[in-house]
């Protein structure tokens, strides 16, 4: 089964904990500080388009572009819900990152959660780097965080859980040094009605990119100022940080 194609339908229950309005405030302190005006932004891997809404919500052009039908479809049916609450609807595009093919030119490309881990081949995610700088135009933004190397080692053999009234997942993170995969095996229970609940079981997969790794990828796509910074900090990385954002901008 894809990833994503049977937790599509339980993801944003099971993901109360992660705050996009704070994640959407991150992202606009660097948005505040390019020289060229933000107006139009992709959220690249949108997954079912929480932060794609927010951003919205704050009055940005947004795209939002996945590779998972079913996590598309959640986001479609959340902008319908919301309806005139959003001062433009965004535009969502059945895309993977590296055949990545908009319309037009974006100011801004954001892309998180990990997303990029989630890219398990460097020449796919090379690729996925030079479609994102042919769109942006001069000067704009491309923001993305990765796991570090240093996270997904740890996670070897530890087991979680997630759960709610109408959800229920329990995960195995299994990490493969030579490979460079740290694989999720899911088990997913979702409530049906009554006392019915159906099983679905996913497969994840995150590879382990050094920093120094896709600095070059960025340079090598076009990129010309790369800076690297905590979790959600406006300060470097500091040793032993297990998520790290890349802020790169297109030359003018």
């Amino acid at each position: 089964m894809e990833s994503y194609e049977f937790l599509a339908g339980c993801y944003d229950a099971l993901t109360t904990d992660v705050r996009y309005p704070l994640w959407a405030d991150y992202l606009e302190k660097h948005f505040t500080k390019s020289r060229l005006p933000i107006h139009t932004v992709l959220d690249l891997a949108c997954g079912t388009g929480s932060l794609t809404v927010e951003l919205a919500r704050r009055g940005y052009e947004m795209i939002g572009a996945d590779r998972s039908e079913e996590m598309l479809a959640q986001a479609q049916e959340k902008t319908a819900e919301l309806g005139e609450a959003l001062p433009i609807r965004p535009i969502f595009l059945h895309q993977s990152m590296e055949k990545l093919d908009l319309y037009g030119t974006i100011d801004a490309c954001v892309c998180c959660l990990d997303s990029v881990n989630y890219v398990t081949r460097p020449d796919l995610l090379a690729k996925a780097f030079q479609r994102v700088h042919l769109f942006l135009m001069p000067g704009g933004l491309f923001i993305f965080d990765i796991n570090t190397p240093e996270k997904l080692k740890v996670l070897d053999g530890q087991v979680f859980l997630d759960e709610t009234e109408d959800a229920y997942c329990v995960w195995r993170a299994e990490y493969a040094p030579r490979r460079r995969i740290c694989t999720y095996a899911m088990d997913v229970f979702r409530h049906v009605r009554g006392d019915l609940w159906e099983r679905g079981t996913e497969l994840h997969e995150e590879y382990a990119y050094e920093p120094d790794q896709l600095e070059e990828m960025l340079r090598q796509a076009g990129f010309g100022q790369i800076k690297r910074y905590g979790e959600r900090k406006m300060r470097a990385p500091k040793a032993g940080e297990e998520r790290i954002f890349f802020v790169a901008r297109k030359d003018f």
